[in-house]
């Protein structure tokens, strides 16, 4: 059964659109009821849709916006795109949107797609194995390397739609319901929409409400190991469960393979960036592990290693704060944080960001819903997926990284017992 909820096509609301709002051009503008908004607010310019954040969520916005014929401003607060990190896992929902919006095709050039999964304990014995297609034909599972999918998104866009070193410093609304964005380096934006997709940290959902999202008790090591002559794994992901440890492997592309450690810890402990330490700490964790992890290890550069603690956030009905406040929004880590346990983080956030741009592209061009009744729309037909999901992922991991003795065992025997049902019953499961 699909947790995935249908999204409207991107092509048939332009099909259907036949009006598009002004864009405007420069820096300058193109009416003088803008221009005098602007001044009154104390603002050095007025933009129409400014979305916070130039990561996955943000850059899938925009481009979807841009598709319908909506010009945005896109703030992100580094110098470049960020580029960091490693990969993460899309699955059918996530390739949905992206053949929505056009990049798809693209994007599945580049990384292969993984056929199934293998759960083994840490000393090499199999619990299950199964392959995506067996049960959902329409499955599709690539592992992406972050650095490309942003790549890819700002490629879409028109030049100076993201402005780089933006750092937002504060938000103010006014009574005729815009927002004022104070930056870092002193610039003031008066926009009539604002899109929060600034990720777990963000300073769009504090001034809405929202707390800083839990820390659910255990930490991550991720690395993308380099194989310059090709890496040696098949197209799976190798799972490998311990007792409040586990890893896992999956091939993201012919050179490079996709690595993670999860491991209990109380607290968030200090900050560290050292690659060599990382690297020492992570060998560490598994050292009587296979080989193969130990390897992949090793095999990661220095800028492909990092350690972080995991967290989330759980939108409960009447407790949580709306998705939205007047004419300000939230998508994906910014709204509703989750671990990786299920790999739909990333799904999430890029579908937000098509259900969103839809919903408001028809309030811009002459639908009956105002923009905050949008935005409302909005949040009322993601919310169920995204609470549903969030919770999943979170009890998800409290089982897989259990250090209880009983509690691993049983862990185990289910899912040793699902595999050997699947294997009895289909006879195609084993790789």
């Amino acid at each position: 059964m699909s947790l995935v909820r249908p999204i409207y096509p991107l092509q048939s609301f332009l099909a259907r659109s036949k009006r598009w709002f002004p864009v405007r051009t420069g820096t300058k503008p193109v009416c003088l009821a803008m221009s005098t908004r602007a001044e009154t607010s104390g603002a050095d310019r007025e933009e129409k849709v400014v979305i916070v954040g130039g990561g996955i969520g943000g850059l899938a916005t925009a481009v979807a916006l841009h598709r319908l014929g909506i010009r945005s401003v896109v703030l992100e607060q580094a110098e470049s795109l960020r580029t960091g990190g490693t990969s993460l896992t899309l699955s059918k929902n996530g390739w949905r949107v992206l053949d929505d919006i056009s990049v798809g095709p693209q994007l599945r050039k580049q990384f292969l797609e993984i056929q199934g999964v293998v759960v083994k304990k840490e000393d090499g014995r199999e619990l299950r194995s199964f392959q995506f297609k067996d049960n959902d034909q329409s499955q599709e599972v690539r592992a992406v390397e972050r650095r490309v999918l942003l790549k890819t998104l700002a490629s879409q866009l028109p030049p100076q739609t993201i402005r780089f070193s933006s750092k937002l410093e504060s938000i103010q609304s006014n009574v005729n319901g815009d927002t004022l964005l104070q930056l870092g380096d002193g610039t003031r934006l008066l926009a009539n929409i604002v899109i929060g997709c600034d990720g777990i940290r963000s300073k769009v959902a504090t001034w809405m409400g929202f707390s800083e999202p839990k820390y659910v008790g255990y930490s991550a090591f991720r690395g993308l190991g380099f194989f310059p002559n090709g890496q040696p794994f098949q197209q799976k992901v190798n799972y490998i469960f311990g007792r409040g440890l586990r890893a896992a492997y999956v091939p993201v592309s012919t050179t490079k393979v996709y690595w993670f450690i999860c491991f209990n810890s109380p607290s968030l402990g200090p900050k560290i960036t050292d690659p060599a330490i990382l690297r020492k700490q992570a060998k560490e964790l598994v050292s009587t592990w296979p080989e193969d992890l130990q390897n992949l290890i090793d095999q990661t550069p220095d800028d492909a290693i990092s350690r972080d603690p995991l967290v989330d956030q759980w939108v409960w009905p009447g407790i949580a704060p709306r998705a939205s406040k007047g004419r300000v929004v939230l998508v994906g880590d910014a709204w509703h944080p989750m671990t990786p346990n299920l790999g739909q983080g990333a799904c999430c956030a890029l579908e937000d960001s098509v259900v969103l741009a839809n919903k408001l592209a028809t309030a811009m061009n002459g639908g009956t819903e105002s923009i905050e009744g949008a935005m409302e729309s909005y949040r009322s037909e993601r919310w169920s997926q995204v609470f549903r999901l969030t919770a999943l992922a979170n009890l998800v991991g409290k089982l897989l990284q259990s250090d209880n003795p009983l509690v691993c065992s049983i862990r185990d025997n289910i899912v040793s017992a699902m595999g050997q049902s699947s294997r009895t019953n289909s006879g195609t499961h084993k790789l």
